[in-house]
């Protein structure tokens, strides 16, 4: 094995080895959350036509569910290793930033697409998708895992403590998560509050990838592409950044 590759897997093992709670336990949280809103606004909420309410959750669970836990791979690695001390390891090999960012990156997207499918599949219990356009289903997944993984590896290396990391994740990630349209469309809110959550770049990912179930969606696929794409791209330059001058690693 190379060098990133074998990182790859130590970031893939470490996850998988606590597979009960890295995995299991984000699907039972997505499905109460989707028995709960299912059941209170099945019959008094409709989005789009044809289209129930039910049915147009579950994308938006599935996505929150790869945001969220992609993320906290990363992130929470990296703390860990910061806390624990083991990170001096790391630095004394000949691995390069490039190394280090595709591996704290690709394991967060595999994290995030297997909590994702494990959502996907419990969920689909609960009212049928249609799946017409698969492929903007796919890239938004991955786009949207890679985004988050290069975030949460800023906060890992930005955190010295978990107080920290958590402050990131409970005033950053979770609200701007839950206020991407993931329960509601925005068209259904004041124009405001449309026009604020268009300054959101989880809308786009969330809005996009719900496209490539139904064919319909708050705006553009095109639109949020670019969006996430330039998103992925600064965060991923910020972050690569980040690892080659050391930032809070070698110091």
């Amino acid at each position: 094995m190379t060098g990133w590759q074998t990182l790859l897997y130590k970031e893939v093992l470490r996850f998988w080895k606590v597979a009960f709670q890295t995995i299991a336990a984000p699907v039972l949280t997505a499905v109460l959350y989707l028995m709960i809103f299912g059941h209170v606004l099945q019959d008094h909420v409709r989005v789009y036509d044809n289209v129930h309410y039910t049915a147009f959750l579950i994308p938006g669970l599935v996505m929150m569910s790869v945001l969220q836990h992609a993320c906290a791979n990363s992130s929470s690695s990296l703390i860990q290793s910061k806390i624990m001390g083991n990170l001096v390891f790391l630095l004394l090999t000949p691995l390069s930033h490039w190394n280090w960012f595709v591996a704290y990156v690709g394991s967060s997207i595999i994290r995030g697409l297997v909590v994702g499918c494990g959502v996907l599949l419990v969920s689909m219990w609960f009212a049928p998708l249609a799946f017409v356009a698969p492929v903007w289903v796919l890239v938004f997944a991955f786009m949207g895992a890679a985004l988050m993984g290069a975030l949460g590896l800023i906060a890992g290396l930005w955190a010295e403590k978990f107080d920290q990391l958590a402050a990131f994740q409970n005033f950053i990630i979770m609200p701007m998560t839950f206020l991407s349209g993931v329960f509601y469309s925005i068209h259904s809110l004041p124009a405001f509050w449309q026009q604020m959550s268009h300054l959101n770049p989880f809308f786009y990912m969330i809005d996009g990838f719900r496209y490539g179930f139904f064919g319909v969606s708050d705006a553009s696929p095109w639109l949020s592409l670019g969006v996430v794409g330039c998103a992925l791209a600064g965060a991923s330059l910020l972050a690569l950044h980040l690892l080659r001058t050391g930032y809070k690693i070698r110091s």
